[in-house]
């Protein structure tokens, strides 16, 4: 009976493969405006255009789009616990759209949301030892029924040859981020991540993948404990990253900071 059912499943597998290597290589309309393409890709040349793309002004550490080139105060008042971290777009328009699509069903987008950024990922990370996600916990994972930011990492993993691990597990609830201040999210997440295994991690350089990046307390915090066990170093990628709305060299007004940080939601931006 055994023998039967792993080569039933051994059969599934196959035709499952077969069809997602066929959407990696034939893709019909534009997953934005659903425009007929030609060429295979996944966004059109107009939509491409339109992206809200990260280009040299932002900040060089965080990544962020930054009123001047340099540090951003956010970094400069409490850097993220990484060596570098990048972000494709700013978290605005149809970016941040598809990102809430990625995050509410479409899992699909991986392989489009892993297109556009790959070219940053070869370009600055190509280095790194392993890829890695950012933990969920079972409960949590059960409720959205998959584990995006896993998808991006095995997404990019498959298409730039980085192997992929599992570094880390997240071992406690927390509470929704999006509620919270950049302060506050960095006490609500201290020690929720935990490496099983040290031997896994020790001396390596590791990317993590997250889908947005907003005040950067989890990744922060995922990178402190991914150190902490021996790693050489962490960097991060997103897809998307927050732009901070304070002129840069000024710190923020702290009374609006819980809206300035506040998750944006589709197509639009928060104001200051």
């Amino acid at each position: 009976m055994s023998k039967l059912t792993n080569a039933i499943r051994k059969y599934f597998g196959k035709i499952v493969g077969s069809i997602k290597k066929y959407d990696d290589h034939h893709n019909f309309t534009c997953d934005i405006c659903g425009r007929e393409v030609f060429q295979n890709e996944r966004v059109c040349e107009k939509c491409n255009k339109d992206l809200p793309y990260i280009g040299r002004q932002r900040c060089t550490l965080c990544g962020r789009k930054v009123k001047e080139t340099g540090v951003c105060m956010e970094c400069k008042r409490k850097p993220l616990n990484v060596k570098t971290a990048r972000s494709v777009f700013t978290h605005e328009g149809e970016a941040a759209r598809l990102i809430v699509r990625f995050k509410r069903g479409d899992r699909f987008l991986c392989r489009t949301l892993a297109e556009l950024a790959e070219p940053i990922l070869k370009r600055e990370f190509s280095d790194c030892d392993v890829i890695t996600d950012v933990p969920m916990t079972k409960k949590a994972q059960r409720k959205r029924g998959y584990h995006q930011t896993r998808l991006l990492a095995e997404e990019f993993s498959r298409r730039c040859g980085i192997p992929f691990r599992v570094t880390a597990v997240k071992q406690r609830e927390t509470a929704l981020q999006k509620t919270l201040g950049r302060d506050a999210r960095e006490k609500n997440l201290k020690g929720c991540f935990r490496v099983s295994d040290w031997a896994t991690v020790e001396g390596l350089k590791i990317l993590i993948i997250d889908d947005t990046l907003t005040t950067g307390s989890t990744v922060s915090e995922l990178a402190e404990t991914l150190i902490r066990a021996g790693a050489k170093s962490v960097s991060a990628l997103t897809i998307t990253s927050v732009e901070h709305k304070n002129p840069f060299g000024k710190l923020p007004d702290k009374s609006n900071e819980n809206e300035r940080i506040e998750e944006i939601g589709i197509g639009t931006k928060r104001s200051t």
